[in-house]
């Protein structure tokens, strides 16, 4: 099922998430629809509060096609090489900053059957990680950013919200 996905000025994209209690058949179907779900508005990466969820969950397509499922995440590793990369994200649509972040991670997390592994990713895979990990803390990409940037698309936001909210009452 695909699922809506929160925008920016949502309060949920702002919350701390709490870890995931068990894996459930309510969590793996959970994971499913937000395959779907990212996958229909080509995204690569989705995280839980996206969708309205403060939970500690996130799926990844990246550029070598495979699912992946981190339950719990906790980056362990980060490399002291950064990069630069155009960002943007399903809950601040058609929006792209360059961001600066490690170009590789190393990842504890549980999978969508409740084991836990760990990953070493580097390239696009790592970005996705740190991304969608971020979300897990309230943390947006425009946080990491140009601070100009992230006001006026803050406000960019706020005045669609207040457009939208102003036709619905018509």
């Amino acid at each position: 099922m695909v699922l809506k996905v929160n925008k920016l000025g949502d309060e949920v994209l702002r919350n701390k998430s709490v870890p995931v209690e068990a894996v459930t058949d309510e969590i793996k179907q959970l994971c499913e629809d937000m395959f779907e779900t990212m996958i229909e508005h080509d995204g690569v990466g989705l995280a839980a509060p996206q969708i309205g969820k403060n939970i500690r969950l996130f799926v990844v397509i990246a550029d070598d096609d495979v699912r992946r499922v981190f339950i719990n995440p906790q980056i362990i590793k980060t490399s002291a090489e950064t990069g630069e990369y155009d960002e943007g994200c399903l809950s601040i649509p058609n929006v792209y900053e360059t961001i600066v972040r490690p170009v590789s991670v190393t990842v504890q997390a549980l999978n969508e059957r409740g084991r836990p592994f760990t990953l070493e990713a580097d390239g696009l895979l790592a970005r996705i990680i740190q991304h969608e990990n971020d979300h897990l803390d309230g943390v947006l990409y425009i946080d990491r950013g140009d601070p100009d940037f992230k006001t006026k698309t803050e406000n960019k936001f706020k005045k669609l919200r207040e457009k939208a909210a102003k036709k619905a009452k018509k």
